[in-house]
């Protein structure tokens, strides 16, 4: 008996795309697309350079957000089984040359001297206490610690270290409030980002990030 993916693999179309999963990852949600256009709409008017995806899922924030040019992408998460599916559907997607996948924590798989004109972050962002209500979701892909805010913080250290100057990042959460917070938090440390804009979504918010002196 072989152990693989295969028995459990589901097929969803969102952006063009035809994506695989499982139920041990999160599964991709039509409303998330709208990082990807905003992306692809910084990346339009952006200077030569790569795309980071960060907590990239199954890929298709990212896939969907480079398909319509041919920027380069590096992909991190940490699940391996995320980052299986995430190499499928870039290969099935015919971007498998001009995509990356690394298995591992955001702030060990990215090169100190590796630096991107486009960030996308999304961060786990269900606080601890409240990953219950949410039972078909992985823990290891929703669970944002004790505020649900940890791993979007640990998002803007690794943007900080490594946005292009004159770059942009667009980073999920999940309410104005936690855009709020993360804004507090970036304007009383060493930070060089600031938040430059929000929109609010029925499912989440995403917020965009450029350096202060930008």
């Amino acid at each position: 008996m072989t152990h693989d993916v295969e028995p459990s693999t589901q097929h969803v179309e969102l952006g063009g795309l035809d994506l695989q999963f499982d139920d041990r990852v999160l599964r991709p949600r039509e409303w998330t697309l709208a990082q990807s256009t905003w992306a692809a709409e910084l990346l339009r008017d952006a200077a030569p350079g790569p795309v980071l995806e960060l907590f990239a899922g199954v890929g298709h924030i990212g896939l969907a957000a480079v398909a319509g040019s041919d920027r380069q992408l590096v992909q991190v998460d940490l699940n391996p089984v995320a980052c299986a599916f995430a190499r499928r559907n870039a290969e099935a997607a015919g971007l498998a040359h001009r995509v990356e996948v690394r298995q591992g924590r955001i702030d060990e798989v990215v090169g100190d001297d590796e630096t991107f004109r486009v960030v996308i972050a999304d961060p786990p962002w269900v606080p601890t206490a409240g990953i219950g209500a949410f039972p078909e979701d992985p823990s290891i892909a929703i669970d944002g610690g004790d505020d649900g805010l940890a791993l979007a913080r640990a998002s803007c250290a690794v943007i900080d270290r490594h946005l292009d100057a004159g770059g942009a990042a667009v980073l999920q959460l999940g309410d104005a409030g936690q855009a709020d917070a993360v804004g507090q938090h970036l304007a009383r440390t060493a930070s060089t980002l600031r938040v430059v804009e929000v929109r609010q979504f029925d499912r989440g918010v995403l917020v965009r990030l450029e350096r202060r002196d930008g």
